[in-house]
């Protein structure tokens, strides 16, 4: 379900305030937050549940919300069943 419209995007405060700071790199969980044209550029480390996936946001990203670049989930490989002769 998506976020009524006269609340507006969700934006998380202190990653504006550490976007703001000039950091190299900024650590975050929030994966909820939706990218803005201020943060075209700079590299965030989103938490995947297990360590920090470092993204650098580009204007095609603007408008997404951070989770939607980091996965979560590993892919299962199943093994393939060899032919016997």
């Amino acid at each position: 379900m998506s976020r009524s419209i006269w609340k507006g995007p969700f934006i998380n405060v202190s990653l504006i305030k550490k976007v703001s700071l000039g950091k190299p790199t900024i650590e975050t969980r929030a994966r909820n937050c939706v990218l803005l044209p201020q943060f075209v550029g700079k590299s965030i480390s989103v938490y995947n549940g297990k360590k920090f996936i470092r993204i650098l946001v580009t204007e095609d990203m603007i408008g997404h919300k951070l989770g939607e670049f980091v996965k979560t989930r590993l892919r299962t490989k199943h093994k393939t069943k060899k032919k016997s002769k």
